[in-house]
């Protein structure tokens, strides 16, 4: 899951981000409203944190910008103003959840769970798909035949493909996903990873095959022997 943190305090900004990481979750920080919208408009997070009092754009106008462009990214706002007036602005401009400050981290990531579960993207045992079930938690991928660890970015690869199902997903956009905007992956990054899986797969003899379509990207199909 790929999280977009928006919030102009530096300090909270990055611990939040670590949590999140101890978690084995992605996650992009940004500092500004007008830098929120854009990332947020990109559609490649899962869940976006928003802070409601920020710089150059505040987020009830950042959040009433993405429902009106039709961005569906769930959000959860973060905000020092805890009146009911201020929780009903916040989830009537779209926002899926409202959490004031100070919080609990336990709280932030049960949320974080529960919209995860409310999207239907995972369920109590993994996210599951053929006849494989990925355990992001600890990062491990089962089979009907056997288990084995992958590594972080493995396991982010995985996931995309298995949330994506028969949806061809394209190379530029797992870089996205996975490795960031910011970042100087390249296509054959995405190809190792690929190699990577496909033979984990192998090892734990799943049924389910990475697929490559020429020109346009990868899918996650049950291999033909057994169709």
């Amino acid at each position: 899951m790929r999280i977009l943190v928006v919030e102009d305090e530096v300090h909270l900004a990055e611990a939040i981000g670590q949590i999140l990481k101890t978690q084995n979750y992605s996650v992009d920080i940004v500092y500004d409203g007008e830098a929120g919208l854009d990332y947020a408009l990109a559609g490649i997070y899962d869940v976006v944190i928003l802070d409601i009092m920020l710089p150059k754009r505040n987020g009830i106008s950042l959040l009433q910008e993405l429902r009106k462009q039709g961005c569906g990214t769930h959000v959860i706002v973060l905000s020092a103003k805890g009146e009911l007036g201020d929780k009903v602005l916040g989830l009537d401009s779209g926002a899926d959840d409202y959490l004031a400050k100070p919080f609990q981290t336990e709280e932030l990531l049960a949320r974080i769970r529960a919209l995860g579960r409310r999207k239907g993207e995972t369920s109590v045992a993994g996210l599951s798909y053929g006849d494989l079930q990925l355990d992001m938690s600890n990062l491990v991928l089962f089979s009907n035949n056997g288990d084995i660890t992958l590594t972080l970015k493995e396991a982010e690869l995985l996931e995309y493909l298995m949330r994506n199902g028969s949806v061809v997903s394209q190379k530029e956009r797992i870089i996205e996903k996975i490795w960031g905007f910011d970042s100087e992956a390249e296509a054959n990054h995405v190809e190792v990873y690929i190699s990577f899986l496909r033979k984990k797969l192998k090892h734990v003899r799943s049924r389910m095959e990475i697929r490559a379509i020429r020109g346009v990207g990868y899918v996650l199909r049950e291999a033909e022997e057994y169709v």
